[in-house]
């Protein structure tokens, strides 16, 4: 049973910084295509950043040079590191398996101005 985990949301400061990890069970992240969402008030889920198996990262255009995915081996659990921060970037950020339909349950990020 695969089970991904998310955790690191809070409520941060315009310009401050996260770090969200996504603990994976059940599937080996790094020898599959990962990805972070995330939903905003009143939109759909949008793709924030995904990691292939080779490691290659591909970010969406709203947040090239201030977010960074990575995944640890080791600890079976892939990053998302924010900084930068705007209030823009508040919503609930998922990880997710891409295209297999593995989600995970959200963490909330909220940016104050």
């Amino acid at each position: 049973q695969v089970q991904l985990v998310e955790s690191g949301g809070g409520l941060v400061q315009a310009g401050g910084s996260l770090r969200l990890s996504c603990a994976a069970s059940g599937i080996n992240l790094t020898a599959t295509f990962m990805g972070w969402y995330r939903q905003t008030p009143g939109k759909q889920r949008d793709v924030v950043a995904t990691i292939s198996s080779f490691g290659t990262p591909i970010y969406a255009d709203f947040v090239k040079g201030r977010f960074t995915i990575s995944r640890d081996k080791t600890k079976n659990t892939m990053y998302l590191q924010m900084n930068g921060l705007e209030p823009e970037d508040t919503g609930v950020y998922y990880c997710t398996e891409i295209g297999m339909g593995h989600w995970g349950q959200g963490t909330q990020v909220t940016v104050s101005a």
